[in-house]
């Protein structure tokens, strides 16, 4: 049941006051999933479902303002969950709010929970203006998710709890912002656990990404920006698709969902048309990616989060994209970035790939996986249970076990406006 006000759908049923008369479950608590980019509602699928079976509860869904919003409506659609507009959402009381992102959170009537949306805290950014703190003077920087810009309005740390996925970053937080040290939770990280779970099964993941059993899969991927690989190193993706020999490499191409959609899906895919057609499979930004870095024998990466999951798997990682990248010098980002090698498009990429074979020091590459998180294989059940105390309720007893990741999707380059396989 919903009514239109001022152009939005607002909805009535489960939220009115006398919610008893019109809704078929009478549910003891409300929780509000405050969605401000695909990337951050993808990780916030991580938490919500850990709420599945509970006849309790009530997750409503709300599309935060953000930049980078473009696509988060079709994405929801996709869960087929129930969304309010945000100017609803933000004057009605929820018994708890889950958030991946920082912007506006003051603004909700609810104690927050917030998660990173990617692998850690690497990304040293400005204080943007309008963001938890007014802005006055210079822009202040800070470490992104860690920083005191984002943390604190009015003198207040605005998150009830704020997860972690690893005890280091405890240290980390202290020297950005200690006043939020109370509310720091290190919970563990669901991509860790879902790719470490996928493993025993690296031939399903290669098998659908087309990569037979003597060639190597190179994924190339780009996070987004000025500074990543598809802003800066375009040239070395042509170079990948037109060098290296197909009987013994297969290629695959995975993009940040701020690229698909601060450009457009029909965009996209009209710029990587010849590369999709010479042979590069482009991973669908709807895609369960984790498979693919499980699949991969090698991995181009700039400062996104795949190429640190790449070192958990055994996998050769190469580094790409500007080497000016903001990095915290402290995070696992920017140490990764300080010993792999980097692919150079103006040398012959075939001697390139294979000279980290021979030179690799997985020594190096353990010690940041090891960064990654310090609750291996526990993030579905510590998530749980600091969901459950925030809202004073006792956890199902159910066990719960990490889910190996769904297989790569790609896109059809093979005739105009192709379909996904």
């Amino acid at each position: 049941m919903s009514v239109t006000v001022s152009g939005f759908e607002w909805r009535h049923v489960p939220l009115r006051l006398d919610v008893e008369r019109w809704a078929t479950r009478r549910v003891r608590k409300k929780i509000l999933a405050v969605v401000h980019t695909v990337t951050a509602g993808q990780r916030l699928l991580d938490a919500v479902q850990l709420l599945a079976g509970d006849p309790r509860l009530q997750v409503i869904f709300t599309v935060a303002p953000d930049v980078f919003s473009h696509g988060v409506d079709a994405f929801l659609e996709g869960t087929r969950a129930l969304v309010l507009p945000w100017a609803q959402a933000v004057n009605i009381s929820f018994d708890l709010a889950l958030a991946a992102s920082h912007g506006s959170l003051h603004e909700l009537h609810a104690p927050v929970i917030v998660l990173p949306h990617g692998v850690g805290h690497n990304k040293v950014v400005s204080s943007p203006a309008g963001g938890a703190v007014p802005a006055a003077g210079p822009a202040e920087r800070g470490v992104y998710g860690l920083s005191r810009q984002r943390l604190v309005r009015d003198g207040t740390v605005i998150p009830a709890a704020i997860v972690l996925s690893h005890a280091e970053e405890l240290a980390r937080l202290g020297r950005e912002c200690p006043e939020a040290v109370p509310a720091a939770h290190v919970v563990g990280d669901p991509c860790y656990d879902r790719i470490r779970a996928s493993m025993p099964s690296r031939a399903l993941y290669r098998k659908a990404l087309r990569t037979g059993a003597h060639q190597e899969l190179v994924l190339a991927c780009s996070t987004w920006g000025p500074q990543s690989l598809l802003g800066e190193e375009w040239e070395l993706l042509e170079r990948l698709a037109a060098d290296l020999p197909r009987d013994e490499y297969s290629i695959a191409l995975m993009l940040h969902p701020n690229i698909w959609n601060a450009h457009g899906e029909w965009q996209i895919k009209s710029w990587l048309t010849w590369l999709g057609r010479a042979g590069v499979q482009v991973i669908s930004q709807y895609s369960d990616w984790c498979g693919a870095v499980v699949a991969s024998d090698i991995i181009v990466g700039d400062h996104g989060s795949a190429a640190l999951y790449g070192t958990m798997t055994g996998a050769r990682v190469l580094t790409t994209g500007s080497v000016k990248a903001e990095l915290d010098p402290g995070s696992p980002m920017a140490e990764l970035r300080s010993f792999a090698p980097r692919l150079r498009a103006d040398r012959p990429l075939r001697r390139q790939l294979r000279a980290p074979a021979a030179a690799a020091r997985p020594e190096l590459y353990a010690r940041v996986a090891a960064r990654l998180t310090s609750e291996p294989g526990r993030f579905a059940r510590r998530m749980r249970s600091l969901i459950y105390r925030t809202l004073r309720l006792r956890a199902p007893a159910a066990r719960l076990v990490p889910e190996p990741a769904s297989l790569p999707v790609t896109l059809d380059f093979g005739v105009p406006g192709g379909a996904e396989t």
